[in-house]
């Protein structure tokens, strides 16, 4: 029998995720809270493409290095997963025929495998990452409720952002940095409608919430956070918390919603 897999909006950190023990340790935790996936579907804050794409399916798909500046080790890191065309075939056929799914050959960039490295450090999971075709949330809601029957069939469905990524505004760049009041206030303010349900409040954020000029002078880290709350069963439910706190300054709130 099938377990029903739940939708997951995650913090998913640059490479150094991986040297902090304790950021590492609670994305590891996260998939404690159910049953191994039988399959992936992931959508990273860092690939923003229409119309809406999938990484390539292929075994062993090569990873993105989308990033600078850090140790060579973090250039030398693999992901292999098994084949996935199983789930790239079976998105396909959920796509309507105005909006067929396009197949890239894209890897997996580190919005997506910097935390499968955590959670899931066997590899032995079929992956596959969809491109975030807008912003909007409305549209990006929708998609998740397009993509929600997956969980019935044993996909984890992944919103991979940040709650807070004001990185133009960071002075301290320390994993335990306190952090800056645009960060906590814009995070507390989203924990508020979270916990309410309020997806209206949520989905107008540029123009309810403090300081969003700061917590997201760009706003794709937020906005997958729509697509795991369209795939839940019940839009106005609250999901659960798994993970809170802040990460050089930036809230690192990740979230599961049934």
């Amino acid at each position: 029998m099938t377990t029903t897999m739940p939708a997951l909006y995650i913090g998913h950190g640059a490479p150094l995720l991986l040297d902090d023990p304790i950021w590492s340790g609670e994305i590891a935790g996260i998939a404690s809270k159910f049953e191994k996936p039988k399959a992936i579907l992931i959508i990273s804050a860092h690939w923003e493409s229409a119309p809406i794409a999938i990484s390539s399916p292929i075994a062993g798909t090569p990873l993105v290095y989308d990033f600078g500046g850090f140790a060579q080790k973090f250039f030398e890191m693999t992901y292999e997963t098994p084949d996935a065309t199983a789930l790239a075939s079976r998105i396909a056929a959920m796509m309507p025929k105005t909006e067929p799914l396009h197949q890239s050959n894209r890897g997996l960039d580190h919005g997506a495998w910097v935390p499968l490295r955590a959670m899931f450090p066997d590899h032995d999971i079929p992956v596959l990452q969809m491109s975030m075709p807008t912003t909007d949330p409305g549209k990006l809601l929708e998609i998740g409720r397009r993509l929600a029957p997956l969980r019935d069939e044993g996909v984890l469905i992944i919103g991979s952002g940040f709650m807070t990524h004001g990185l133009p505004f960071i002075r301290d760049w320390s994993f335990d940095a306190k952090a800056p009041g645009w960060s906590s206030e814009f995070d507390a303010w989203a924990a508020e409608r979270l916990a309410k349900g309020d997806i209206d409040s949520l989905a107008a954020y540029k123009d309810l919430a403090p300081a969003v000029q700061y917590a997201h002078p760009t706003v794709e880290h937020f906005t997958p956070l729509f697509v795991a709350l369209g795939a839940g069963n019940d839009i106005d439910a609250a999901p659960e918390t798994l993970i809170e706190g802040f990460w050089m300054g930036l809230s690192k709130r990740s979230l599961l919603v049934a």
